[in-house]
């Protein structure tokens, strides 16, 4: 079984940062890789980025040359920093990982938002 806790959401005002981070505990000793994703109210879950056990990334469009997903394997955590917020990144932030072939968790969300 795989654990993942979520931290680091807030309120934050529009151009503003903020750092989230996902700490991974149990069996996570294959995991494939690990991602954030978000949803907003009345939308459905939508990817933002994930990066792979060697460090491998990929960003949503919405994302690019904002947020920056990286990983600390010692430590079992991903982190998210997102920069230039905007109002439109309002959501609950899940993390989210891949074990193996189709073992995947989902943490339960942390919440951001970002006010004009």
């Amino acid at each position: 079984q795989v654990q993942l806790v979520e931290s680091g959401g807030g309120l934050v005002q529009a151009g503003g940062s903020l750092r989230l981070s996902c700490v991974a505990s149990g069996s996570i000793f294959s995991y494939n890789h690990m991602a954030w994703y978000r949803q907003a109210p009345g939308n459905q879950r939508e990817f933002v980025a994930y990066i792979t056990r060697i460090g491998g990334t990929n960003y949503a469009d919405s994302a690019k040359g904002r947020f920056t997903i990286s990983r600390d394997n010692a430590k079992n955590t991903v982190y998210l920093q997102m920069n230039s917020l905007k109002p439109e990144d309002t959501a609950v932030y899940y993390c989210y990982m891949l074990v193996g072939v189709g073992n995947a968790y989902w943490g339960q969300g942390t919440q951001v938002a970002v006010s004009s």
